[in-house]
């Protein structure tokens, strides 16, 4: 972002997608901080804790009359001691306060939606937990955790989506979900508690028709193998995308399936090499279906953990399953899966397996 003066940053809020703004959440942070700008009266959204009239700004940037919200702007202003910003050819030209004032415009929006949601299902006698989780949780360890949980509490539906690692914090942050499932991140941030609650273990495993499937294989028989992956191994981090970065395997040998079911079971054909937990393999491997071919630069542990906002802002809900994770009986279903009603489990993504 380029700077206007010793203390304006400038962002052209009317570009479709902002030329200074490096990241995701600076744009977010922007649009945010547009809504704030636009409403007829930021200052009592604000005093709210971003309240509706903070929504109100999406109408009035297709096309509504602003003029109502000069006087509250000026209002806003002399509450805050900051002129926050001003208008310039290229866009609007934020203090360092007004700065401040868009990156939490986000959690306030994030928390206003948040309240809606939350008033809606008292009406109506329910309460939703929204829970993202990595790829892998997701598909292995997710609907034994939610179907124990959401059953002991007759009023709770649990939506589950699936996000990459890297974007957890951003959409713990915003609000957008409640509690995210996953591998920990480098850096902790000091608004998300993070709980860690279970270790794993990824082996790989081939078809007893597979080449590879007698004796411990060399890292140069490994690298020109087919390596049949589920979609964690698109993650920056964790133990999938290790064992591939170890062993050095060209792009062009990696074949990502959209789940890591469908991967098994090419391999299962003996079309290559796969990536799996080792709970989840247990019984193939046991049965002769599959063999977990031996040596370090195959096997890789991994840790999951729960994140959620710290104590005090994370909606109960997110901080009771917090709690029930590391029980032994929490771990028993996610290991073992015993399912959940389809009513009250509502997956926000579905995704269709293929092969």
């Amino acid at each position: 972002m380029d700077a206007a003066g010793d203390d304006l940053v400038v962002l052209d809020v009317d570009a479709e997608v902002p030329p200074d703004v490096d990241t995701w959440e600076d744009y977010q942070a922007l649009l945010a901080a547009r809504r704030v700008v636009d409403d007829p009266d930021p200052a009592a959204g604000l005093r709210h804790g971003g309240a509706a009239r903070l929504g109100e700004g999406r109408g009035r940037r297709a096309g509504g009359d602003r003029g109502g919200g000069v006087a509250a702007r000026r209002q806003l202003r002399k509450e805050l001691g900051d002129q926050l910003f001003t208008r310039t050819a290229s866009g609007l030209a934020f203090t360092p306060g007004g700065l401040r004032l868009a990156s939490r415009a986000v959690e306030l929006l994030g928390l206003q939606d948040r309240t809606v949601l939350e008033v809606r299902q008292a009406a109506g006698g329910r309460r939703l937990l929204r829970v993202g989780a990595s790829s892998m949780f997701a598909e292995y360890a997710a609907p034994g955790l939610i179907g124990v949980f959401a059953e002991r509490a007759r009023d709770l539906d649990v939506e589950l989506s699936v996000h990459r690692s890297a974007e957890f914090e951003s959409l713990l942050l915003s609000r957008s979900l409640d509690a995210t499932i996953g591998p920990r991140a480098a850096r902790d941030h000091p608004g998300i508690a993070v709980t860690h609650f279970l270790n794993y273990q990824v082996v790989a495993v081939v078809s007893p028709k597979h080449p590879l499937a007698v004796g411990e294989p060399a890292a140069a028989a490994l690298r020109d193998q087919t390596w049949l992956l589920g979609p964690s191994a698109t993650e920056e981090s964790g133990a999938v995308p290790a064992i591939i970065r170890r062993l050095g395997v060209p792009e062009q040998k990696e074949r990502i399936f959209q789940s890591h079911a469908a991967a098994l079971e090419e391999a299962k054909r003996g079309s290559g090499v796969a990536l799996a937990l080792s709970f989840s393999v247990s019984r193939d491997v046991a049965t002769g279906t599959l063999v977990q071919l031996p040596g370090p630069l195959l096997q890789v542990g991994g840790t999951w953990n729960i994140w959620t906002l710290s104590e005090h802002h994370a909606p109960p809900e997110a901080l009771e399953l917090a709690r029930f994770v590391t029980t032994p009986r929490a771990t028993q279903a996610m290991l073992r899966g015993p399912g959940t009603s389809v009513g009250r489990f509502k997956p926000s993504v579905h995704v269709t397996l293929w092969s």
